[in-house]
Protein backbone atom coordinates (compact mmCIF):
# COMPACT_ATOMS: atom_id res chain seq x y z
CA UNK A 1 0.00 0.00 0.00
CA UNK A 2 1.55 3.31 -1.09
CA UNK A 3 -0.65 5.79 0.72
CA UNK A 4 -4.07 6.28 2.29
CA UNK A 5 -5.93 6.34 -1.02
CA UNK A 6 -4.12 3.67 -3.01
CA UNK A 7 -6.40 0.74 -2.26
CA UNK A 8 -8.94 1.45 -4.98
CA UNK A 9 -10.20 4.39 -7.00
CA UNK A 10 -12.28 6.97 -5.21
CA UNK A 11 -15.17 6.49 -7.63
CA UNK A 12 -15.49 10.23 -7.64
CA UNK A 13 -15.89 10.45 -3.86
CA UNK A 14 -12.88 12.66 -3.32
CA UNK A 15 -13.96 15.25 -5.85
CA UNK A 16 -16.37 17.82 -4.43
CA UNK A 17 -18.89 19.36 -6.75
CA UNK A 18 -18.71 23.10 -7.35
CA UNK A 19 -22.11 23.41 -5.70
CA UNK A 20 -20.90 21.58 -2.61
CA UNK A 21 -17.76 23.72 -2.37
CA UNK A 22 -19.73 26.94 -2.69
CA UNK A 23 -22.16 25.81 0.00
CA UNK A 24 -19.36 24.79 2.34
CA UNK A 25 -17.79 28.24 2.02
CA UNK A 26 -21.03 30.08 2.67
CA UNK A 27 -22.24 28.11 5.71
CA UNK A 28 -20.11 27.22 8.69
CA UNK A 29 -20.70 25.90 12.18
CA UNK A 30 -18.51 26.12 15.29
CA UNK A 31 -15.76 23.52 15.51
CA UNK A 32 -13.73 21.98 18.31
CA UNK A 33 -10.59 19.84 18.31
CA UNK A 34 -11.55 16.16 18.20
CA UNK A 35 -9.11 15.08 20.86
CA UNK A 36 -5.77 13.75 19.73
CA UNK A 37 -6.90 13.28 16.13
CA UNK A 38 -6.09 16.92 15.41
CA UNK A 39 -9.27 17.19 13.32
CA UNK A 40 -11.81 19.97 13.85
CA UNK A 41 -15.18 18.86 12.47
CA UNK A 42 -18.40 20.74 13.18
CA UNK A 43 -19.68 20.34 16.73
CA UNK A 44 -22.91 18.96 15.27
CA UNK A 45 -22.88 15.62 13.48
CA UNK A 46 -25.77 14.38 11.39
CA UNK A 47 -26.92 11.06 12.79
CA UNK A 48 -27.64 8.76 9.86
CA UNK A 49 -29.29 5.95 11.82
CA UNK A 50 -32.97 5.41 12.51
CA UNK A 51 -33.85 9.08 12.07
CA UNK A 52 -32.39 9.23 8.58
CA UNK A 53 -33.87 5.83 7.72
CA UNK A 54 -37.29 7.19 8.66
CA UNK A 55 -37.26 9.10 5.37
CA UNK A 56 -37.55 5.65 3.72
CA UNK A 57 -36.99 7.05 0.22
CA UNK A 58 -33.34 7.28 -0.82
CA UNK A 59 -33.81 10.56 -2.69
CA UNK A 60 -35.28 12.25 0.38
CA UNK A 61 -32.53 10.89 2.61
CA UNK A 62 -29.84 12.06 0.19
CA UNK A 63 -31.51 15.47 0.04
CA UNK A 64 -31.35 15.66 3.83
CA UNK A 65 -27.63 14.84 3.89
CA UNK A 66 -26.95 17.50 1.26
CA UNK A 67 -29.01 19.97 3.29
CA UNK A 68 -26.94 19.23 6.40
CA UNK A 69 -23.66 19.71 4.52
CA UNK A 70 -24.96 22.91 2.93
CA UNK A 71 -25.79 24.15 6.44
CA UNK A 72 -22.24 23.68 7.68
CA UNK A 73 -22.43 20.20 9.18
CA UNK A 74 -19.15 18.47 8.33
CA UNK A 75 -19.52 15.26 10.40
CA UNK A 76 -21.62 12.33 9.17
CA UNK A 77 -22.27 9.42 11.55
CA UNK A 78 -23.40 6.10 10.11
CA UNK A 79 -22.95 2.37 10.80
CA UNK A 80 -22.82 -0.93 8.95
CA UNK A 81 -26.00 -2.24 10.53
CA UNK A 82 -28.13 0.88 10.11
CA UNK A 83 -30.78 -0.56 7.83
CA UNK A 84 -28.45 -3.46 6.95
CA UNK A 85 -26.16 -1.16 5.01
CA UNK A 86 -28.87 1.11 3.63
CA UNK A 87 -27.64 4.14 5.58
CA UNK A 88 -24.08 3.69 4.34
CA UNK A 89 -25.38 3.35 0.78
CA UNK A 90 -27.34 6.61 1.06
CA UNK A 91 -24.36 8.41 2.57
CA UNK A 92 -22.22 6.93 -0.18
CA UNK A 93 -24.45 8.51 -2.82
CA UNK A 94 -23.51 11.91 -1.40
CA UNK A 95 -19.85 11.01 -0.93
CA UNK A 96 -19.46 10.44 -4.68
CA UNK A 97 -19.35 14.22 -5.11
CA UNK A 98 -18.85 15.64 -1.59
CA UNK A 99 -16.27 13.50 0.19
CA UNK A 100 -13.80 16.36 0.57
CA UNK A 101 -14.15 18.27 3.83
CA UNK A 102 -16.48 15.69 5.41
CA UNK A 103 -15.55 13.81 8.58
CA UNK A 104 -16.98 10.37 7.77
CA UNK A 105 -17.53 7.96 10.64
CA UNK A 106 -19.00 4.48 10.54
CA UNK A 107 -19.25 1.62 13.03
CA UNK A 108 -18.86 -2.15 12.98
CA UNK A 109 -20.77 -4.66 15.06
CA UNK A 110 -18.29 -7.36 14.00
CA UNK A 111 -16.94 -9.42 16.87
CA UNK A 112 -14.25 -11.51 15.13
CA UNK A 113 -10.96 -10.56 13.50
CA UNK A 114 -11.96 -11.73 10.02
CA UNK A 115 -15.41 -10.17 10.19
CA UNK A 116 -14.02 -6.75 11.08
CA UNK A 117 -11.79 -6.82 7.99
CA UNK A 118 -14.49 -8.16 5.68
CA UNK A 119 -17.11 -5.68 6.81
CA UNK A 120 -14.93 -2.59 6.54
CA UNK A 121 -14.29 -3.54 2.91
CA UNK A 122 -18.04 -3.66 2.38
CA UNK A 123 -18.47 -0.30 4.09
CA UNK A 124 -15.87 1.37 1.90
CA UNK A 125 -17.65 0.16 -1.23
CA UNK A 126 -21.04 1.36 0.01
CA UNK A 127 -19.60 4.70 1.10
CA UNK A 128 -17.76 5.26 -2.20
CA UNK A 129 -14.45 5.99 -0.53
CA UNK A 130 -11.11 4.35 0.05
CA UNK A 131 -10.88 5.53 3.62
CA UNK A 132 -13.23 6.54 6.41
CA UNK A 133 -12.07 9.05 8.97
CA UNK A 134 -13.25 6.98 11.91
CA UNK A 135 -14.28 3.37 12.46
CA UNK A 136 -15.89 2.52 15.79
CA UNK A 137 -16.54 -0.77 17.50
CA UNK A 138 -20.31 -0.46 17.66
CA UNK A 139 -22.21 -0.55 20.96
CA UNK A 140 -19.83 -2.21 23.41
CA UNK A 141 -21.97 -4.13 25.87
CA UNK A 142 -21.14 -5.75 29.19
CA UNK A 143 -17.93 -7.35 30.48
CA UNK A 144 -18.63 -10.49 28.43
CA UNK A 145 -18.65 -8.39 25.28
CA UNK A 146 -15.39 -6.77 26.32
CA UNK A 147 -13.89 -10.23 26.77
CA UNK A 148 -14.94 -11.12 23.22
CA UNK A 149 -12.85 -8.24 21.89
CA UNK A 150 -9.83 -9.96 23.41
CA UNK A 151 -10.71 -13.56 22.62
CA UNK A 152 -11.66 -12.95 18.99
CA UNK A 153 -8.82 -10.46 18.30
CA UNK A 154 -11.29 -7.73 17.41
CA UNK A 155 -9.03 -4.91 18.56
CA UNK A 156 -6.11 -6.45 16.70
CA UNK A 157 -8.19 -6.21 13.54
CA UNK A 158 -9.09 -2.61 14.35
CA UNK A 159 -5.41 -1.72 14.69
CA UNK A 160 -4.79 -3.31 11.29
CA UNK A 161 -7.63 -1.26 9.78
CA UNK A 162 -5.93 1.88 11.09
CA UNK A 163 -2.41 0.78 10.12
CA UNK A 164 -3.51 -0.01 6.58
CA UNK A 165 -5.31 3.33 6.28
CA UNK A 166 -8.78 1.90 5.74
CA UNK A 167 -9.70 4.21 8.62
CA UNK A 168 -7.63 7.15 9.76
CA UNK A 169 -8.72 6.64 13.37
CA UNK A 170 -10.54 4.05 15.48
CA UNK A 171 -12.86 4.19 18.46
CA UNK A 172 -15.50 2.46 20.58
CA UNK A 173 -19.13 3.38 21.28
CA UNK A 174 -21.48 2.36 24.07
CA UNK A 175 -25.11 3.08 24.89
CA UNK A 176 -25.62 1.45 28.27
CA UNK A 177 -22.39 0.34 29.96
CA UNK A 178 -20.33 3.24 31.33
CA UNK A 179 -17.98 1.12 33.44
CA UNK A 180 -17.26 -1.31 30.59
CA UNK A 181 -16.55 1.55 28.19
CA UNK A 182 -14.23 3.17 30.74
CA UNK A 183 -12.33 -0.12 31.06
CA UNK A 184 -11.97 -0.38 27.28
CA UNK A 185 -10.77 3.22 27.04
CA UNK A 186 -8.10 2.53 29.63
CA UNK A 187 -7.05 -0.75 28.02
CA UNK A 188 -6.90 -0.01 24.30
CA UNK A 189 -5.06 2.37 22.00
CA UNK A 190 -8.06 4.13 20.47
CA UNK A 191 -8.45 7.67 19.20
CA UNK A 192 -12.13 8.44 19.81
CA UNK A 193 -15.12 7.29 21.79
CA UNK A 194 -18.86 7.85 21.47
CA UNK A 195 -21.21 7.56 24.42
CA UNK A 196 -24.74 8.39 25.57
CA UNK A 197 -24.55 11.82 27.17
CA UNK A 198 -27.69 13.71 28.01
CA UNK A 199 -29.09 15.64 30.94
CA UNK A 200 -31.46 12.87 32.04
CA UNK A 201 -28.74 10.25 32.39
CA UNK A 202 -26.35 12.17 34.62
CA UNK A 203 -28.57 12.71 37.65
CA UNK A 204 -29.25 9.02 38.11
CA UNK A 205 -27.17 8.19 41.15
CA UNK A 206 -29.32 6.49 43.78
CA UNK A 207 -29.54 9.64 45.91
CA UNK A 208 -33.26 10.14 45.37
CA UNK A 209 -34.18 6.58 46.20
CA UNK A 210 -35.45 5.66 42.76
CA UNK A 211 -34.88 2.13 41.55
CA UNK A 212 -32.30 1.76 38.81
CA UNK A 213 -33.98 -0.46 36.24
CA UNK A 214 -30.81 -1.16 34.28
CA UNK A 215 -27.99 -2.35 36.58
CA UNK A 216 -25.39 -1.45 33.95
CA UNK A 217 -26.50 2.17 34.28
CA UNK A 218 -26.14 2.47 38.06
CA UNK A 219 -23.45 4.99 37.21
CA UNK A 220 -23.18 7.36 34.26
CA UNK A 221 -20.97 7.87 31.23
CA UNK A 222 -20.52 11.43 32.41
CA UNK A 223 -19.17 10.30 35.76
CA UNK A 224 -17.07 7.29 34.69
CA UNK A 225 -16.29 7.05 30.97
CA UNK A 226 -15.99 10.73 30.08
CA UNK A 227 -13.17 11.39 32.60
CA UNK A 228 -11.31 8.31 31.31
CA UNK A 229 -11.58 9.66 27.77
CA UNK A 230 -10.41 13.13 28.80
CA UNK A 231 -7.41 11.64 30.57
CA UNK A 232 -6.23 10.07 27.29
CA UNK A 233 -7.22 13.10 25.19
CA UNK A 234 -9.64 11.07 23.09
CA UNK A 235 -12.04 12.68 20.68
CA UNK A 236 -15.38 12.47 22.51
CA UNK A 237 -18.67 12.31 20.61
CA UNK A 238 -21.95 12.64 22.49
CA UNK A 239 -24.96 10.65 21.30
CA UNK A 240 -28.54 10.10 22.48
CA UNK A 241 -28.65 13.82 23.22
CA UNK A 242 -32.45 13.71 23.01
CA UNK A 243 -32.78 10.14 24.30
CA UNK A 244 -34.32 9.32 20.91
CA UNK A 245 -37.09 11.80 21.72
CA UNK A 246 -37.95 10.07 25.01
CA UNK A 247 -36.90 13.20 26.90
CA UNK A 248 -38.53 15.54 24.41
CA UNK A 249 -42.26 14.95 24.92
CA UNK A 250 -42.97 17.71 22.41
CA UNK A 251 -40.31 17.89 19.67
CA UNK A 252 -41.74 21.27 18.74
CA UNK A 253 -40.74 22.60 22.17
CA UNK A 254 -37.71 24.41 20.82
CA UNK A 255 -36.57 25.70 24.21
CA UNK A 256 -36.35 22.17 25.62
CA UNK A 257 -34.47 20.91 22.56
CA UNK A 258 -32.05 23.81 22.75
CA UNK A 259 -31.29 23.15 26.42
CA UNK A 260 -30.59 19.48 25.75
CA UNK A 261 -28.15 20.43 22.99
CA UNK A 262 -26.61 23.05 25.27
CA UNK A 263 -26.16 20.54 28.07
CA UNK A 264 -24.39 17.87 26.05
CA UNK A 265 -22.10 20.34 24.31
CA UNK A 266 -21.28 22.04 27.62
CA UNK A 267 -19.74 18.87 29.05
CA UNK A 268 -15.99 19.19 29.44
CA UNK A 269 -14.17 17.21 26.77
CA UNK A 270 -17.11 16.77 24.38
CA UNK A 271 -16.19 17.82 20.85
CA UNK A 272 -19.24 16.75 18.83
CA UNK A 273 -22.90 15.90 19.43
CA UNK A 274 -24.69 13.53 17.07
CA UNK A 275 -28.24 14.58 16.23
CA UNK A 276 -30.76 12.61 14.23
CA UNK A 277 -33.09 14.88 12.28
CA UNK A 278 -36.22 13.06 11.02
CA UNK A 279 -37.68 16.32 9.71
CA UNK A 280 -36.04 19.15 7.83
CA UNK A 281 -37.44 21.66 10.29
CA UNK A 282 -35.62 19.82 13.09
CA UNK A 283 -32.40 19.91 11.11
CA UNK A 284 -32.73 23.64 10.53
CA UNK A 285 -33.48 24.28 14.19
CA UNK A 286 -30.61 22.13 15.47
CA UNK A 287 -28.20 23.87 13.12
CA UNK A 288 -29.39 27.28 14.32
CA UNK A 289 -29.04 26.17 17.95
CA UNK A 290 -25.48 24.99 17.44
CA UNK A 291 -24.52 28.06 15.45
CA UNK A 292 -25.50 30.35 18.34
CA UNK A 293 -24.50 27.95 21.14
CA UNK A 294 -23.86 29.45 24.56
CA UNK A 295 -22.43 26.92 27.06
CA UNK A 296 -24.29 26.32 30.31
CA UNK A 297 -22.63 27.07 33.62
CA UNK A 298 -21.98 24.13 35.93
CA UNK A 299 -24.76 25.35 38.19
CA UNK A 300 -27.23 25.50 35.33
CA UNK A 301 -26.18 22.05 34.18
CA UNK A 302 -26.71 20.49 37.61
CA UNK A 303 -30.12 22.09 38.06
CA UNK A 304 -31.25 21.03 34.60
CA UNK A 305 -29.97 17.46 34.91
CA UNK A 306 -31.62 17.05 38.32
CA UNK A 307 -34.99 17.98 36.83
CA UNK A 308 -34.56 15.89 33.68
CA UNK A 309 -33.33 12.77 35.45
CA UNK A 310 -36.16 12.92 37.97
CA UNK A 311 -38.64 12.92 35.10
CA UNK A 312 -37.03 10.65 32.53
CA UNK A 313 -34.25 8.49 34.00
CA UNK A 314 -36.37 5.39 34.56
CA UNK A 315 -37.92 5.61 31.10
CA UNK A 316 -34.45 5.74 29.55
CA UNK A 317 -33.35 2.77 31.65
CA UNK A 318 -36.20 0.71 30.23
CA UNK A 319 -35.68 1.93 26.67
CA UNK A 320 -31.98 1.20 26.46
CA UNK A 321 -31.82 -1.91 28.63
CA UNK A 322 -32.38 -4.14 25.60
CA UNK A 323 -31.65 -1.54 22.94
CA UNK A 324 -30.31 -2.67 19.57
CA UNK A 325 -28.84 0.24 17.64
CA UNK A 326 -29.76 -0.66 14.08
Amino acid sequence: MNDSISRRSFLGGAVASSVGIAAAKSATLPTRPLGRTGATPSIMALGCGSRLLSYEDQDKAVETIHMALDSGVSYLDTAQNYGNGRSETWVGEVMQTRRKGVWLATKTAARTYDDVLARIEESLKRLNTDQVDLLHIHNLGNEDDLAVLEKERVMEAMYRVRDEKMARFIGITSHTNPATLAAAIERYDIDCTQMALNAALQGMQNGKGKMVLNPAMSTSFEEVALPAARKKNLGVIAMKVFGQEDIVPDPNDKAQVERLVQYSLSLEGVAVAVMGCPKHEFLRHNVATVRSLKPMSKGEMKKFSDVMSEKYKQALDLKFRDHVDA
